[in-house]
């Protein structure tokens, strides 16, 4: 049993998932948005790092998966997200967890089994793989996405080292 934090990093809206994988399934915790006011960037990341920490010490997860930046044609919208992207790294680092990043194509491919899939398709596959009544709104989708790649890439890791389980974040 492994509590697991998946961040979509925004610096408008940072979405979060928490689900829990036990062996190779995975079922849904918690999962949510923070939504950022001000217009200042170094407040905006103030904010992403308070509800990051909050989120952590609320749901105690063992580990983080966060998605990695993907260049855009607006090179200051990405590098606004990469700065919220560390902002919510630090918070994860400072509470002593460890991070691992996903692109958001190994995401998409990891839920949906198609690197370029869109955002419905990603709610859609959120909601069936965990069972959920309703779609999650689409930040907080993305996020439960990239918690259930980090599971997967977990999951395999396990698999080819052939051990039977991960404990404590160790091999077995």
């Amino acid at each position: 049993m492994t509590l697991i934090l998946g961040i979509d990093p925004g610096s408008r809206i940072t979405g979060y998932g928490v689900i829990n994988q036990v062996g190779a399934l995975s079922e849904y915790v918690a999962s949510g948005c923070i939504r950022i006011k001000g217009e200042a960037l170094p407040e905006r990341l103030h904010q992403v790092f308070l509800g990051i920490n909050e989120v952590i010490e609320l749901y105690s997860p063992q580990t983080v998966g966060i998605e990695q930046v993907f260049m855009s044609r607006n090179a200051d919208s990405a590098l606004k997200l990469g700065q919220a992207r560390g902002a919510a790294i630090v918070a994860a680092v400072n509470q002593g967890l460890e991070v691992e990043e996903y692109s958001a194509r190994q995401v998409k491919q990891s839920v949906v089994g198609n690197g370029g899939a869109d955002k419905s398709q990603v709610q859609h596959m959120v909601q069936s793989i965990l069972k959920l009544e309703s779609k999650p709104q689409a930040d907080a989708a993305d996020a439960l996405a990239v918690a259930l790649c980090h599971a997967h890439t977990r999951q395999g890791m396990v698999r080819m080292a052939g051990a039977s389980k991960i404990r404590r974040g160790r091999l077995r």
